[in-house]
């Protein structure tokens, strides 16, 4: 069995051999640019760690594996182009490197090497695998089309907002888990647990992004704090907030979100001691807690031995201790 970190590097490892270096490069260097930006590696390792539960060798697992991260980071691309971001991780985003056009054809080029990456397993489990694949692609276009609505509207519920980050964000991490459950024969019970898994670690982990971008340290989170308070950005703690908030309090804040000129230092500052004041925080941090709960009880039902279960968990739990 290996442990996250260790997979992590198995998975730069692989990417790092992976020949991306062919012309144009114009195409292919924001390509390389964006897969070389690690992190922690969430969805392949998601994938890996699930694989190594039921097998011992990750030989055969890493083409699908990054088949999945490749699939993810052609989304980032293109969202950032759709956000007009111009920081991803901490350093320019392709779209503010080289521009919209290439930006938008490379993250095209990505998502059909993600198809091809994921081709690289027997015949035998390819039809499942596709259809994961693919359907967990649609899923996160819904997801982001309801992002994008979301912009024009004051009257987003919590459950709407829940629904679309749970097709945005979490389906991946949860198509991720049950991927390599099928490829590693996992028994079906197993599969259907390992995607519940996922789905509920997508939701606590989107909920800690909208927690992260009003209260993290700058130096650590890789993007501008407040962001999402700069540009509107239906957020769990926005709506929290304007289901708490007094007749007065609300009056305010369609004010700031009117503007289409303001201070941003001021905007935020606005919007965080409202959130301090309504007890948003807590309430988001709770939330998280019991979606990492729930992570818990499915964890529980997997068949293999709690050995094998141990790793995955210590991975969740990094995850949810992110202290950006």
């Amino acid at each position: 069995m290996y442990n996250w970190e260790e997979v992590r590097d198995l998975v730069n490892k692989f990417i790092d051999e992976l020949q991306f270096e062919r012309e144009p490069r114009e195409l292919y260097a924001p390509i390389r640019y964006t897969i070389e930006q690690s992190g922690k590696r969430v969805r392949p390792v998601l994938f890996l760690m699930a694989y190594n539960m039921y097998k011992e060798s990750l030989d055969g697992a890493f083409y699908p594996a990054v088949a999945v991260e490749t699939y993810h980071n052609y989304t980032l691309i293109h969202d950032d182009v759709m956000d007009r971001a111009s920081i991803r991780r901490g350093k320019p985003t392709v779209c503010a490197k080289w521009g919209d056009t290439a930006a938008i054809l490379s993250g095209d080029t990505m998502l059909v090497l993600a198809y091809e990456f994921l081709s690289h397993v027997p015949a035998d489990k390819l039809p499942a695998m596709l259809s994961l694949f693919t359907e967990t692609a649609k899923e996160i276009g819904d997801g982001q089309q309801y992002d994008l609505g979301f912009e024009t509207r004051d009257d987003v519920k919590e459950e709407e907002y829940m629904e679309m980050i749970r097709l945005k964000t979490s389906v991946l991490l949860a198509a991720a888990l049950k991927l390599g459950g099928i490829l590693a024969d996992a028994p079906a019970e197993d599969l259907e647990n390992l995607y519940a898994y996922g789905e509920r670690m997508g939701l606590a982990f989107q909920l800690q992004d909208d927690l992260l971008d009003v209260y993290a340290d700058q130096a650590l989170f890789g993007k501008k704090i407040g962001g999402d308070i700069c540009c509107n950005k239906k957020t769990f703690l926005l709506i929290t907030a304007m289901n708490l908030a007094s007749a007065e309090q609300l009056v305010t804040m369609k004010e700031w979100m009117e503007k289409s000129e303001f201070d941003a230092d001021a905007k935020i500052a606005y919007f965080t001691n409202l959130y301090n004041e309504l007890g948003v925080k807590g309430i988001c941090e709770r939330r998280i807690q019991a979606l990492f709960d729930e992570c818990d009880g499915y964890m529980e039902k997997l068949s293999v031995a709690p050995e094998k279960k141990r790793y995955l968990k210590e991975f969740a739990d990094s995850l949810l201790n992110r202290n950006l």
